[in-house]
């Protein structure tokens, strides 16, 4: 078994760098501060924000990009198929990704031929780290196809075991499942989720996501002295986060002659129509829909809010939270949280300890949860201070990325043994 070896690692995501993909961020950072060799894979992509540490470690040197698979049939066909004909040229394997009955929709898509360009010839890793499971999938077939040599490590978020089960249904990771060497569900919510559907336990380890609790400075909130109550959150505008419960909860409160300032920080694709709900609600100069934001000005309101609110749903298309990062860094500064009881988030949030959880699309609930902390300040300082302490033991991306190496180095021993 390896134990202070250097490693060699492949990361293959979606998309990077991605800024509310922050977790990826962490972990390659974090492997390299320990001294092991990182390369990253992912679909072409235009971030308009990038974190500083993308620019700070020179990652862009470690990124292959495949091109971005076209969303025209006629255009993803002609393209596909002559990107495979010269990753076949080189490792005639590769037809195996035209392979339908192993590979699903990922096959029929041509995605894997696009995912293959980058890594024609083939590479040799100790670890190949897919972030969700549909990129275990793309992992697993490019090493069917001898593109990528290397132990198999699939991490688990919350959508690829919600939305992609309920599109594909829940055979969709068998193979994955029999081939993979070990996977890493966020939570143990979706740990149980993953047994269920078939996956060994014996290969099954939760794996949180972390933050740097260095950066983000703890401070005790302290009562109102201006009279204006700062909720704050931040999210893609997109229904599992289940903004528009907030609205409507702040709307009530509003009403009953409380003045607050709700700041709500990111983009997405339902944001004209949360702003025109504010518009509706005659809320404009209570809700501010601020767009997105840099990590330092993310920071920053978080550090002049009150209460941090996380309303995150089960979306219609059954889409899941795993457990906001956010959360993490608001905990971590000492916001207490008003959130609801939604997939992973009860696993950090200890209701009447670091906050308060209230059931999912309940507006009302969600008002008087806020109404509650906003009449009791005295408590702000005792959950704050509980917040941390439970981010701290959880999540702090320092001992996360120690365990997830020793993980890796189980793995990739165990490779060498066989």
């Amino acid at each position: 078994m390896l134990t202070d070896a250097r490693l060699k690692i492949a990361f293959l995501v979606r998309r990077f760098p991605a800024l509310s993909e922050t977790f990826v961020l962490n972990q390659v950072t974090g492997l390299l501060d320990r001294g092991h060799e990182v390369d990253i894979f992912s679909e072409s992509a235009r971030e308009d924000l990038v974190h500083p540490d993308v620019e700070r470690y020179g990652l862009a040197s470690r990124v292959r990009y495949w091109p971005a698979v076209p969303a025209q049939r006629s255009r993803r066909w002609l393209k596909g198929l002559g990107l495979l004909a010269g990753t076949a040229a080189i490792e005639p394997r590769t037809v195996r990704l035209l392979n339908r009955r192993a590979y699903g929709r990922q096959a029929l898509t041509l995605e894997l031929a696009y995912a293959a360009w980058p890594l024609r010839g083939g590479r040799r890793y100790d670890i190949v780290q897919c972030h969700f499971g549909d990129m275990g999938i793309v992992g697993m077939a490019l090493r069917d196809a001898g593109l990528l040599v290397g132990p198999l490590v699939t991490s688990f978020h919350g959508y690829d075991l919600s939305t992609n089960l309920r599109r594909f249904g829940d055979g969709m990771y068998t193979r994955l499942f029999a081939c993979g060497d070990l996977f890493l569900p966020v939570s143990d919510r979706w740990r149980r989720r993953l047994e269920e559907l078939g996956c060994p336990p014996g290969k099954t380890v939760v794996h949180h996501m972390g933050i740097d609790s260095h950066r983000f400075a703890f401070h005790a909130r302290k009562p109102i002295t201006d009279g204006l109550l700062r909720l704050v959150s931040v999210a893609r505008l997109v229904e599992k986060k289940g903004i528009e419960y907030a609205i409507h909860a702040v709307a009530e409160l509003v009403a009953t002659g409380r003045r607050i300032l709700y700041t709500i920080v990111g983009t997405g694709p339902l944001a004209q129509d949360l702003s025109d709900l504010v518009t509706t609600l005659r809320l404009d100069d209570v809700v501010y829909l601020s767009g997105s934001k840099p990590q330092p000005e993310v920071a920053r309101l978080l550090d002049d809010a009150h209460l941090l609110v996380v309303p995150s749903v089960v979306a219609h298309d059954g889409v899941e939270e795993g457990i906001p990062v956010v959360l993490m860094e608001a905990m971590a500064m000492g916001l207490p949280v008003v959130a609801t009881r939604h997939s992973g988030i009860p696993e950090l949030v200890e209701s009447g300890v670091s906050g308060l959880l209230v059931p999912e699309r309940d507006g009302p609930a969600l008002g008087r949860a806020i109404a509650e902390l906003a009449d009791a300040p005295e408590r702000w300082e005792a959950m704050g201070a509980a917040g941390r302490a439970r981010v701290l033991a959880q999540h702090d991306i320092g001992p996360l990325n120690d365990s997830l190496a020793v993980l890796y180095r189980s793995v990739a021993g165990d490779s060498d043994d066989r």
